[in-house]
């Protein structure tokens, strides 16, 4: 039996925001409904979350919404409104669970990246607890920290 040749991810969006703004608790990999100019769009990477926040509503349906998929540059009347809410896809088992979590005081749930996976367009969301500016400057100065052993660990092994 042949192995199954398996096209590679192809990122087109993330959101470095939110692992500023937000501990990152657990992730969750789902579809999204979208219009063919709005894919097409997508693959020149036309695309931005930078703005956007996920909600489950009362029929237990996952949306995204603030995301921004600027209209495609050959596209025509059929272009749809680049800031529409978009609905997610996923189990509806999977979105009672996380809606129980999110439910709780503190957490939210953020899209991370926008990817190509097997041809499909994927959204990875996660389950995330707001920082504090105090854990903000605590990660600033870690990665300061290490930046600054990397800067050194190279001048040593060159010198």
């Amino acid at each position: 039996m042949a192995a199954e040749k398996r096209e590679p991810v192809k990122l087109v969006s993330n959101n470095k925001r939110a692992y500023h703004d937000y501990f990152i608790l657990e992730k969750h990999e789902c579809g999204i409904e979208l219009y063919g100019t709005e894919v097409k769009s997508l693959r020149q990477g036309k695309c931005s979350i930078k703005e956007a926040l996920v909600s489950i509503d009362r029929h237990y349906e996952i949306w995204i919404e603030g995301m921004n998929i600027s209209p495609y540059d050959h596209g025509n009347i059929m272009n749809k409104d680049p800031l529409r809410k978009r609905k997610l896809l996923m189990h509806k088992s999977e979105i009672y669970k996380l809606q129980s979590q999110a439910s709780e005081q503190g957490f939210t749930i953020v899209p991370l990246e926008i990817y190509f996976k097997d041809g499909k367009a994927k959204v990875e969301i996660g389950l995330a607890k707001g920082k504090k500016l105090y854990d903000k400057r605590e990660d600033k100065m870690k990665k300061d920290q290490n930046r600054e052993m990397q800067r050194n660990w190279k001048i040593q092994m060159k010198g």
